[in-house]
């Protein structure tokens, strides 16, 4: 466990059991360096606790750089709930897992992310103050969407010269919250789309409000589209999956698209533009951060749009220097942390 922190270079994790509830949680801070940690709590069926360590201190670290490149006064934490095997009262498991947020005194700050939902926020709140998301503060999935599609404007315009993303082929894994919100936004923009997704009822939604064509999801890689976004789960993008893949771009929401660095730098060599995805999908962490710091609503949109600048930056230094997008962000990140960890560097986290 210590040797997983180290290789992430979490500051300290938390396990949680309480047996009335059923809860089985993991809190994972990776840094409070430039201020309160925050992300999102998971809560899906895991094999094992191994798993969910895994899952909460990689998404952790990813958390850190988001909200560095983000400009936000915030360090990274990810929180999962393991999904119980037995009946439970999902209100009273999340009340009980609020109490263990209490305990941190403020050093984390959950959100919704991937099996949560407003009414789970509702019910964490209920115990701690740290917590977003709820239904009052709102659902940070359309902003996340939004700041996926400024992404692919950006890359659109780097590779193609183009200045909106009608007639472009997207091909769309996942039709969640954000995935969904993703198809709606490309349909405005007159953009083709090929989806997949477990969900049928899912698929049929989208062949029947944006005109979509629909995959399996093995064949999803494969799709003859100018851009794949990824809007499910981790790790999709590794050497089983990248030799299958037509796309000349790829910008989508899911957290830890790469299986290991190594797969970033074989899309690269490919010459295929992969928007490092702590990037483009952090439109939800600055609603989030923004919401919970009382910020108004034009101030959260102009921050978001400002993602597709932050990505033009990253494509015009890794056309001069051969650089992948990807490890230029994680050298920036890493660079804002160590600097904010210096003794000289005057302290600006928020009073939250």
């Amino acid at each position: 466990m210590f040797t997983q922190m180290e290789y992430a270079g979490t500051s300290d994790l938390h396990l949680y059991h309480d047996k009335a509830s059923s809860l089985k949680a993991v809190i994972a801070i990776h840094s409070t360096t430039l201020g309160p940690a925050i992300g999102g709590c998971r809560f899906l069926p895991y094999s094992n606790s191994k798993d969910a360590i895994k899952d909460a201190l990689q998404l952790a670290k990813g958390m850190s750089y988001k909200a560095a490149l983000a400009g936000l006064p915030h360090g990274g934490g990810k929180s999962v709930i393991m999904l119980p095997d037995n009946a439970f009262d999902r209100q009273v498991l999340m009340r009980s897992f609020g109490q263990c947020i209490e305990q941190l005194q403020g050093r984390y700050i959950t959100a919704m992310d991937s099996g949560t939902l407003t009414s789970d926020m509702d019910e964490i709140a209920k115990s701690t103050r740290w917590v977003t998301c709820t239904s009052t503060s709102g659902d940070p999935s359309p902003y996340t969407a939004l700041g996926v599609i400024e992404g692919m404007k950006s890359a659109v315009k780097h590779l193609f010269g183009k200045n909106n993303l009608e007639g472009i082929r997207i091909s769309i894994q996942g039709l969640g919250h954000v995935g969904m919100a993703v198809a709606s936004h490309l349909s405005l923009e007159g953009a083709h789309l090929t989806v997949t997704d477990i969900n049928n009822d899912l698929i049929k939604a989208a062949l029947e409000e944006f005109n979509a064509k629909a995959v399996s999801p093995d064949d999803i890689y494969a799709a003859d589209v100018d851009i794949f976004c990824p809007c499910g789960l981790g790790e999709v993008l590794n050497e089983k999956t990248i030799g299958s893949i037509k796309a000349q771009i790829i910008a989508g929401s899911a957290n830890n698209q790469l299986l290991s660095p190594k797969d970033g730098y074989a899309l690269h060599q490919r010459d295929i533009l992969y928007l490092p995805d702590y990037v483009v999908n952090s439109g939800g962490l600055i609603f989030v951060a923004l919401t919970h710091a009382s910020e108004d609503q034009q101030t959260i949109h102009h921050q978001v749009a400002n993602i597709g600048k932050t990505l033009t930056n990253f494509f015009s230094t890794s056309q001069s220097s051969s650089i992948p997008p990807f490890a230029l962000a994680n050298q920036k990140a890493e660079a804002i942390l160590n600097n904010a960890a210096s003794p000289t560097h005057s302290d600006t986290r928020a009073n939250l």
